[in-house]
């Protein structure tokens, strides 16, 4: 069921319960005027027994309340849904949480609202914690999907002519990524040490005069039509339809680039409770979520790489 907080951010609660991340009620103390002075016998025992309970629970720790994962839509989420169902038949209580933006994820996790969320690689993550102050930490290897160079006009990289338009993301932790596969092509070269942190200011040789277009990552699958080479994620051209086209890049990045991986992560107080570990280790050794993970990448074990394998 589909609900909008004050916030105006859509989400979903797998198995009916809504709300899982809403702001906490305020408690109000309210006085009123026609209770009598002077509490009756039977009044003031129930107070002290409910009193007696109430310290007996607190001592006794809070009850378990199971798993709240924070996902995506998409590869992410449909993974953790069958990860969910095989935790829940196994008695571990986990409702998957899915957010329209990659912000609240963060924001609901550090408040305490998730236990964990799954939707961000390491770069994304430093981030938004350096930005923010959040008290978040990477606990487990996801997917890693793997990113393309395609291209609509020419079969081969070699093909590409002087002054070729090139399309990269347009927010630098994607658009390093991009440019560092663009290296790797042989197509230009960086300047030291940069890495996936480049940005085009960080090019440091051009000999094809690559002429480079920065545009937002998911509107990459339009682009490729209008130029001569564009960065592109398999994933988006599968959720696009363009599942034959995802397997059609010149060019895949791969385990080495281990730093774009997705990452489970949580609470930096929480990384050592058990049931997220139990919860992570059911989702890398599950044979259903592996088949659910090659299904939404068309089948094609070039568009992804599961690393905590290698």
């Amino acid at each position: 069921m589909l609900k909008q907080d004050n916030h105006g951010i859509d989400f979903k609660l797998e198995g009916g319960v809504d709300h899982a991340c809403a702001p906490k009620a305020k408690m109000h103390a309210r006085t009123t005027n026609n209770l009598p002075r002077r509490a009756k016998p039977w009044i003031s025992s129930f107070a002290g027994l409910l009193t007696a309970i109430v310290v007996a629970m607190l001592a006794a720790g809070p009850a378990a309340a199971g798993l709240r994962i924070g996902v995506t839509p998409g590869a992410l989420a449909d993974s953790i849904h069958v990860a969910a169902t095989e935790a829940r038949a196994k008695g571990l209580d986990v409702k998957v949480v899915e957010f329209s933006d990659w912000t609240t994820p963060n924001v609901a996790l550090d408040n305490g609202d998730l236990d964990l969320n799954y939707f961000q690689h390491q770069a994304f993550l430093d981030n938004a914690v350096r930005q923010n102050g959040f008290k978040l930490k990477s606990v487990g290897l996801g997917i890693l999907p793997n990113i393309g160079l395609y291209s609509e006009r020419h079969a081969r990289l070699s093909d590409l002519p002087q002054g070729a338009t090139v399309a990269v993301a347009n927010d630098p932790v994607n658009q390093g990524r991009g440019l560092a596969l663009l290296a790797t092509a042989g197509l230009i070269s960086l300047k030291e040490g940069v890495g996936a942190k480049a940005t085009l200011d960080d090019v440091a040789t051009n000999p094809r005069t690559l002429k480079f277009v920065e545009i937002e990552g998911p509107q990459l699958v339009r682009a490729v039509a209008d130029v001569d080479l564009a960065q592109g994620y398999p994933a988006h051209y599968v959720n696009a339809g363009r599942g034959d086209f995802a397997g059609k890049a010149l060019l895949y990045s791969g385990v080495d680039d281990l730093a774009f991986a997705i990452r489970f992560v949580a609470r930096a107080d929480r990384v050592e409770t058990p049931e997220i570990r139990q919860f992570i280790d059911l989702y890398q050794t599950s044979p259903a979520v592996r088949a659910r993970i090659d299904a939404a990448f068309a089948h094609d074990a070039a568009l992804y790489t599961l690393p905590w394998l290698r």
